[in-house]
């Protein structure tokens, strides 16, 4: 039985090259993620329970590798050596969908007035999107969801001193590496100002700037999702919202809070979104998440904010209104967030594999 890891499947991906993505997992499982492009058969349980024949009918290409996905990588093994015994280029992926949490790929979008460089950068299995802003050899890092290593390497081939590595916010559903990416690159750490974080940081207050090389990126207080909820304003250009506002969706504003709270942080999100309507309309959002699996296309998850504000217009009438379907529409709990938040708030990761707690839909969201 042949394995890929998620290093190898990912460059496959990110070169196009053919391959078929098998998941094998249960519906339930699928809804929760997926890779994209990827087909679905309903054999795990009966893989699961034994030798079977449950792959045996498919009809597959014999040129083309075959790579078998189940949630940690164990009973797709049993899929692979199905495949193989019929003489295809079978693989089975390595850690399964809990590897794939750390996959990512990469979009890139100039602004045209300050010519400044965005890149997404997409953590494909989980949908944390991080962004490297840069301007005349300087850099931003903003929500760094990933190992360091790749901001780093990635700043180092575009020639990119990274000058400031920022968080939005403190995150419940993905470890922060933004600490550990400051201490690495010798930039300086900003959070939004607020009492949560036990470690040394730069507090930014609303209104504040920040200049890297020609640009400058200010600081917007957007409670709400939390209360300390910060969004990025490159002037007239882009807005790097993290979970303030998504692309079709609001951040949620119920973690770590009660009923009456969360209507309490509810009505606070409305106002933080209709001070960003105030905006120019043509401004590029750049949000923190996406609900869906990210596919190796390239193309920047961003929407105008006049777009953004139509739908939202179309969907709520008042602060009222807002309030009572958002907190009626909220969605499961991420798992393990508590753990999540302790850990981000002290500024450590976890000494165990961090897919561990990661592993999981994205669910800092409720969609409009």
């Amino acid at each position: 039985m042949k394995q890929i890891d998620v290093a190898t499947l990912r460059n496959w991906l990110d070169e196009h090259k053919p391959v078929v993505l098998l998941d094998i997992r249960t519906p339930e499982d699928r809804a929760q993620w997926a890779i994209p492009g990827s087909i679905h058969v309903n054999a795990y349980e009966e893989l699961k329970a034994g030798p079977s024949r449950a792959l045996a009918a498919m009809d597959l290409p014999g040129n083309v590798p075959v790579v078998a996905i189940c949630n940690r990588g164990n009973t797709s093994r049993a899929a692979a050596e199905q495949l193989l015994e019929r003489g295809l280029d079978a693989y089975s992926l390595a850690g399964g969908m809990k590897a794939w949490s750390l996959a990512w790929n990469l979009a890139e979008r100039k602004l045209e007035r300050s010519q400044a460089y965005v890149l997404q950068v997409r953590r494909t299995g989980k949908g944390c999107l991080s962004y490297l802003l840069a301007s005349d050899g300087q850099a931003i890092v903003i929500d760094a969801s990933l190992p360091p290593e790749l901001y780093l390497d990635v700043a180092q081939r575009h020639g990119w001193v990274i000058r400031y590595v920022l968080d939005t916010h403190i995150h419940a559903d993905h470890l922060s590496r933004s600490r550990t990416l400051a201490e690495r690159s010798g930039a300086t750490l900003c959070l939004p100002d607020q009492n949560r974080a036990s470690f040394n940081f730069t507090a930014l207050t609303d209104g504040q700037t920040l200049e890297f090389g020609s640009v400058v990126l200010r600081a917007l207080a957007t409670p709400g999702h939390t209360k300390e909820s910060m969004c990025f304003y490159v002037e007239g250009e882009a807005l790097f919202t993290g979970d303030t506002l998504f692309v079709a969706g609001v951040g949620r504003p119920d973690l770590h809070a009660g009923e009456e709270e969360t209507r309490q942080r509810a009505r606070m999100l409305y106002r933080s979104i209709e001070r960003l309507k105030l905006l120019p309309p043509s401004t590029l959002v750049f949000p923190g998440h996406t609900s869906e699996p990210i596919p190796f296309d390239q193309r920047p998850i961003c929407a105008e904010l006049g777009h953004i504000a139509s739908q939202f217009n179309s969907h709520y009438r008042s602060e009222q209104e807002f309030t009572d379907r958002i907190v009626g529409a909220i969605p499961p709990t991420p798992p393990n967030y508590e753990r999540i938040t302790a850990l981000n708030e002290s500024g450590l990761l976890p000494e165990e594999d961090p897919t561990e707690l990661e592993a999981g839909a994205n669910r800092c969201a409720v969609s409009q």
